[in-house]
């Protein structure tokens, strides 16, 4: 679809941009490939003209989606570098980009250039790269054509090129071929980085793909695998080096405690503050006070003014707009479904498009999300 379609909005301050459709991935656990094709990528100066347009309209966040974000241009003999570069030229100070999800083999040719994109102040210090398991048999067996060698070296140079980054990953437990040993790998990488963000996810079956034929792990396996690895991500912090220092932070949203605003700190951790409507928006600098597994808690210091004004958008609890599936309950009309479908898109994931998201839409399919919560916007 083309980028300049009319889209609703759930918040008025972020944008989710897709960069790229389809993936050049066969993992055979995930129908993406199915699902979507081959991978098809916007040129750079679509991509631009899209953003330039959304901060026109008051966004904020310009959050970029794709299958895998370091795959992009691999049809169009582009590389990711060159888009990044042109989207940041383009952003005035206060707002901000958050680069999507990418898997290990694409990004590790733009590692370098990537880091320094990730080190310029109106990009968000995150990165989501999902491992999906350590044992590199396994790994083989998904066909997720990297090694633990690969992704450690991967996560190694962001964590030391990069102040401060956030790395978010997912787990699958129970893939039929995973055995103790194999587990153990993960549990192991999960003790050394000690991610801030994971998603847990079950191991699920998708019919039509290869690894639906594998014989399956007893259920019980599977659910205590998924325990452990639970229990483990519960068992560290990964703010407490936070409280009591200063944090730039943008405020994009009301808490769901009505007490509380939104925002995130250049890493991307979400902050709670005092709730001031004037803040939603705006670019703060606070003192954090106390810090959770989630989140951290501020005191707002100052409300900092940017180099040059921005358009401004009205914002109140009431008026945030509620998601497609609320609205279907409520028997409410979709807003905007005077115009023909061909020419509405309407933001219904409010999260990363990643290779997961169509698994998690089946019911029988156990996606544990433990920390999204850090991510994913509350309304």
């Amino acid at each position: 679809p083309a980028l300049d379609l009319p889209k609703i909005r759930r918040n008025a301050l972020i944008e989710i941009v897709p960069i790229s459709m389809g993936c050049l991935n066969r993992c055979t656990y995930c129908k993406t490939k199915h699902a979507r094709g081959d991978l098809v990528s916007y040129t750079p100066e679509a991509v631009v003209a899209r953003v330039q347009a959304v901060i026109a309209q008051g966004v904020r966040e310009v959050w970029l989606s794709s299958e895998d974000t370091g795959a992009y241009g691999k049809d169009i003999g582009i590389g990711l570098p060159t888009l990044l570069d042109a989207i940041v030229d383009s952003l005035p100070e206060g707002v901000m980009l958050r680069v999507g999800m990418t898997n290990p083999p694409h990004i590790i040719e733009h590692m370098e250039a990537v880091a320094r994109v990730l080190n310029h102040p109106r990009v968000f210090s995150f990165l989501h790269i999902p491992v999906q398991c350590a044992s590199d048999k396994v790994l083989q067996d998904m066909k997720r054509e990297y090694t633990r060698a690969d992704f450690e070296l991967l996560a190694d140079y962001l964590l030391e090129h990069v102040p401060g980054i956030t790395i978010a990953t997912d787990i699958i437990c129970g893939f039929p071929t995973e055995t103790e040993e194999d587990f153990l790998e993960t549990l192991d990488l999960m003790h050394k980085y000690k991610f801030p963000v994971v998603n847990i996810a079950q191991f699920y079956p998708r019919p039509g793909t290869v690894a639906a034929k594998m014989t399956k792990l007893k259920s019980s396996v599977v659910k205590d695998r998924s325990r452990k690895v639970t229990t483990l991500f519960e068992s560290y912090t990964t703010f407490d080096n936070l409280v009591g220092t200063l944090q730039d932070v943008w405020v994009v949203e009301f808490g769901k405690d009505a007490n509380y605003v939104v925002g995130h700190t250049s890493s991307y951790v979400q902050v709670l503050i005092p709730r001031e409507e004037n803040l939603l928006g705006r670019r703060c600098k606070v003192r954090v006070d106390s810090a959770s597994k989630w989140s951290v808690k501020a005191t707002l210091v100052e409300v900092l003014a940017e180099a040059e004004a921005l358009p401004q958008v009205s914002i109140s609890r009431t008026s945030v707009l509620q998601s497609p599936a609320q609205l279907k309950a409520s028997n409410k009309p979709l807003p905007g479904r005077n115009l023909p479908p061909s020419r509405m898109t309407i933001e219904e994931d409010y999260g990363e498009e990643d290779e997961e998201d169509e698994r998690a839409g089946n019911p029988a399919f156990r996606r544990v999300v433990l920390a999204w919560a850090v991510l994913v916007m509350t309304v």
